[in-house]
């Protein structure tokens, strides 16, 4: 089949939406799908760049198309669509509601994955028109408490062959390496001490100043952070410094091919969410989010300490991961402590959690989408 993967997202950029898309296109050429994705952007890249940033294998077409941003979209709505169709994709795959809407127009068949409510004074009202249109189609909510949020939000019942839960999804395959933390350690140039590690953005909402909190009162562990934005990265280096903390260690930004070792080298990870999740296009996700981190904690085979989210528990349960407040230093300190005295509890957890990664692959995300659709 010929599937043309539609989205607003930067590429290339290290925003998680962006990766996502790449991802989900590498899944659907990797079960032997034709792919192309379309994407707004003035410039065209090589392909080995695309690669390196997102850490993807499997080459497809990408086609960048102009877009005014005044328009808000709409334009490259419209250009995406007449080009997937000169293209003679048979599925349209997008995360833009603009596409959906003019999809429903001319009858072709596509799949719009939900990340979020909709906002502003026109979001609501075309999602409304997308829901009413007959057209075939089938809608891919993250969460299981997104799906019921859109049908309390607007007053409508998903039917069962409309809707597939489709959670983030991780490249299983990148996480075979046998070798222990230490070892990966060694390999990367990272100070071989028991560490807890730590991947993802550092702005609001992630949980960084519980992180600081932490290596104050741990100071025998020793705290691995990768990721962030540069300015970012420079504030909380400032704050470490201010704060005379030896025993973090900010790597800041690494291409995503390279993510997979950080995590491996990890003998914690910790997901410290707060109670307002500030997503990488902005906005509070706290109560329906699926963060890619979760899935690739889980394949990395490691111990994972996670704040008590109730959206979390969609996926995480307790013997894959422990769980604490994020406002309770304490109980993270605790559970750090617990992990690190107990070499058994470690061992369960990462065993589980390695196991249950298994049902999270990209490529099954994609199957699952498509199927008897």
């Amino acid at each position: 089949m010929r599937i043309a993967v539609i989205s607003t997202s930067q590429v290339p950029s290290n925003t998680a939406n962006s990766i996502q898309v790449l991802k989900v296109c590498q899944a659907y050429k990797q079960i032997g799908h034709e792919v192309l994705l379309i994407i707004p952007g003035n410039k065209k890249y090589e392909w080995e760049e695309i690669k390196s940033n997102y850490g993807v294998t499997e080459k497809f077409e990408i086609r960048w198309i102009k877009s005014v941003k005044k328009l808000h979209r709409y334009d490259f709505a419209i250009f995406s669509i007449i080009y997937a169709r000169k293209w003679k994709a048979d599925l349209i795959h997008t995360w833009t509601h603009q596409v959906a809407l003019f999809l429903n127009w001319i009858k072709k068949t596509y799949l719009l994955e939900l990340h979020e409510l909709p906002t502003g004074n026109f979001g609501p009202k075309l999602f409304k028109a997308i829901i009413k249109s007959s057209n075939k189609k089938r809608f891919l909510p993250i969460t299981q408490t997104l799906a019921k949020r859109y049908e309390n939000e607007f007053q409508f019942k998903f039917s069962p062959g409309e809707i597939v839960i489709s959670p983030d999804g991780v490249d299983i395959e990148r996480y075979g390496n046998k070798q222990t933390p230490s070892e990966i350690r060694k390999k990367i140039g990272i100070k071989d001490n028991f560490s807890a590690v730590y991947t993802g953005h550092l702005y609001a909402g992630r949980g960084m100043n519980l992180m600081v909190e932490l290596a104050s009162l741990l100071p025998e562990i020793q705290f691995v952070w990768v990721g962030g934005r540069d300015n970012d990265v420079a504030y909380w280096r400032n704050i470490i410094i201010d704060r005379n903390l030896n025993n973090i260690m900010i790597v800041g930004f690494v291409k995503n091919e390279l993510i997979p070792l950080y995590q491996m080298a990890g003998d914690i990870l910790l997901m410290p969410y707060e109670k307002s999740i500030t997503g990488s296009s902005g906005g509070n996700t706290v109560d329906f989010c699926s963060p890619m981190k979760m899935f690739e904690y889980l394949a990395s085979g490691r111990p994972i300490i996670s704040s008590d989210i109730p959206v979390f528990h969609e996926v995480l349960n307790s013997a894959n991961a422990i769980f604490c407040d994020s406002e309770d230093s304490l109980c993270w300190r605790d559970a750090v402590l617990q992990i690190y005295n107990h070499p058994t509890i470690a061992k369960s957890l990462s065993v589980q959690a390695k196991l249950d990664a298994q049902g999270y692959s990209w490529i099954n995300r994609c199957k699952n989408g498509l199927a008897d659709f």
